[in-house]
């Protein structure tokens, strides 16, 4: 695709399959490899990393929202960014209530597909800018200025390759805006709906920030009455998205790789149910994605306020 010109419906064939291993890197590699849990060694992770520059994200970004706000505040609202409000969204029962959110259910999912496209071009910088403003990027013992010259390096890097080249060597620059465009379209479906299903779904809770700042329950358990699995028994399934439809694993364990998921869930759904703590599973993907969509309508309506 960079190097050799090919007919134009051929061309954007190819970037709807990039758009699967687009979403696919970021699923199976760049998630492991953030969180440390790729490989034993620190320099491999490193490494593995990078794949987060290579489909045009900040892996820099990606550490404060995922690992540190999500993974530590999952799903308490103005704490997990993964739940703040959206411009036509609602995903927590505080936010705030809006006309268009009664139909949120019937365009969610096509407004998912503009997510990494948002990401890319938008959100990485606006998270960069509210992270140092707030101090947040020391706090987590970042260098304001490095990250900054490394994102717009990052940033530069991939619209050459991805964009720039593809034309220079000859590809219509039509084709490579559609099909830039449809790429991550199917990329940021496929990576959205991935994570919606583990927490925005029947069963997991959802929190206000706590005024006195402790949280009800040990982290933990947190995780656990927040967190949902979906489609367990699915091989595929578990292939395509990284191991993350186990997702109560992931949140309870998430330095050890996906692929040890499978083995570890059996002895955390024995230890929840001995205990008498929840563990929320969708046997099937289709069944997790209508519990996302019964859950966007009831957020809609106001009915989970």
């Amino acid at each position: 695709m960079l190097f050799v010109t090919l007919p134009s419906l051929v061309m954007l064939g190819l970037y709807v399959i990039m758009g699967v291993g687009l979403a696919g890197l970021g699923l199976c590699v760049m998630h492991d490899a953030i969180h440390g849990a790729y490989g034993e060694s620190p320099w491999i992770n490193k490494l593995a990393a990078f794949s987060m520059n290579l489909i045009g994200g900040s892996p820099f970004t990606w550490k404060i929202q995922h690992n540190i706000l999500h993974h530590s505040y999952t799903n308490i609202y103005h704490l997990d960014e993964d739940i703040d409000d959206k411009p036509f969204l609602r995903l927590s029962p505080s936010g705030k209530l809006k006309k268009h959110h009664r139909i949120q259910h019937w365009y969610a999912l096509p407004l998912y597909s503009l997510a990494t496209i948002s990401w890319i071009l938008m959100k990485d910088f606006k998270q960069l800018i509210a992270y140092n403003r707030t101090g947040m990027t020391k706090q987590y013992g970042f260098n304001p200025v490095l990250e900054t010259v490394k994102m717009i390096l990052g940033k530069g890097l991939y619209v050459f390759f991805i964009i720039a080249v593809p034309i220079l060597m000859g590809v219509s620059a039509w084709v490579v805006a559609v099909g830039f465009v449809l790429m991550h379209m199917l990329a940021g479906l496929y990576i959205t709906i991935v994570f919606q299903l583990a927490h925005v779904v029947e069963g997991p809770d959802h929190h206000e920030h706590p005024a006195d700042g402790i949280m009800e329950d040990t982290w933990a358990i947190h995780q656990l009455k927040s967190t949902a699995n979906f489609a367990c028994n699915n091989k595929l399934v578990t292939w395509l998205v990284g191991g993350l439809n186990f997702q109560i694993e992931h949140h309870l364990f998430p330095n050890i790789s996906h692929v040890h998921y499978v083995n570890i869930a059996k002895i955390v759904k024995k230890t929840a149910s001995e205990f008498n703590l929840p563990y929320y599973e969708h046997e099937r993907f289709r069944g997790a994605v209508r519990s996302h969509l019964r859950v966007l309508k009831m957020l809609g309506n106001g009915a989970m306020a």
